[in-house]
């Protein structure tokens, strides 16, 4: 079987094409499996995530920080450039510490398509060597950058454009994640090959990023709460694409060559 930095350089000279509804259909199924467990967690995590944050404002700016004004003065906030600057990398580094939480959920789209138990620890597979130092660095990378030109942009009176420059980041790192946790790759080359993949088939990977996003917000609809029940479905479809492309790790045929049974030519 092919190493996944070989199966790239495949894809750069060759390309590849996906099948859009057995990619979606693979996705929807993959989301049923971990849809309850995966949104139970959420909501343990949503409260604890709550508290503290509300506890770490409160000991900052005292009990006012709970106050609408306070909130709305908050937002209205005019930043120096010191305080964007503290603000880029802060947000880079929340971003960073939590990828491996959000790639947990890759782990349990993987087994529950495998049909092996998973359980609370599998959300938390990926805090520990190898795979914690590159998830941080990937998720590290284009978060400070895409913060860092959007806050950048936003601060010349140019509005929501740098909302329109966060989401292309996002975009391009689509499948970042999963190339490290199933490809086995460093953070770079998960960076680069992202792009490479995006790039060579960037209409139906879009569809994809779009489809995914939106499904997951699909619980905004009627109550609010139900996003933590559809939220991963985002994962599920990240999870069936990279599947697509590259197969498994437990597959033994080559993976760009598997890559026909999903071809649409």
């Amino acid at each position: 079987m092919k190493s996944t930095l070989n199966q790239i350089e495949d894809i750069k000279k060759n390309g590849f094409s996906l099948d859009f509804a057995t990619v979606f259909n693979h996705a929807f199924e993959n989301y049923k499996k971990i849809a309850l467990y995966s949104g139970l967690i959420i909501l343990v995590f949503s409260i604890i995530a709550a508290v503290a944050f509300m506890g770490i404002m409160i000991a900052y700016f005292g009990a006012e920080a709970m106050t609408k004004d306070f909130i709305q003065n908050f937002e209205n906030q005019q930043f120096t450039s010191i305080q964007l600057v503290i603000q880029t990398v802060a947000v880079s580094l929340v971003a960073g510490i939590t990828a491996p939480f959000g790639a947990g959920f890759l782990k349990m789209a993987d087994s529950a398509d495998k049909d092996i138990e998973f359980n609370v620890s599998t959300i938390f597979t990926y805090y520990k060597a190898p795979y914690f130092a590159q998830i941080f660095v990937a998720a590290f990378i284009p978060a400070i950058l895409g913060t860092a030109i959007a806050n950048l942009i936003e601060s010349s009176g140019i509005v929501f454009v740098g909302n329109i420059i966060s989401f292309m980041v996002s975009y391009f790192m689509y499948l970042s994640i999963p190339l490290i946790v199933f490809g086995n790759l460093k953070a770079i080359d998960a960076i680069k090959s992202s792009i490479i993949i995006v790039t060579k088939n960037p209409l139906n990977i879009f569809a994809f990023f779009i489809i995914g996003f939106l499904g997951s917000m699909v619980g905004f609809i009627g109550c609010c709460v139900g996003i933590i029940f559809t939220v991963v479905f985002n994962s599920s479809m990240i999870y069936a694409t990279y599947f697509a492309i590259f197969g498994t790790q437990s597959e033994e045929e080559d993976s760009i060559d598997s890559i026909g049974k999903y071809n649409v030519d």
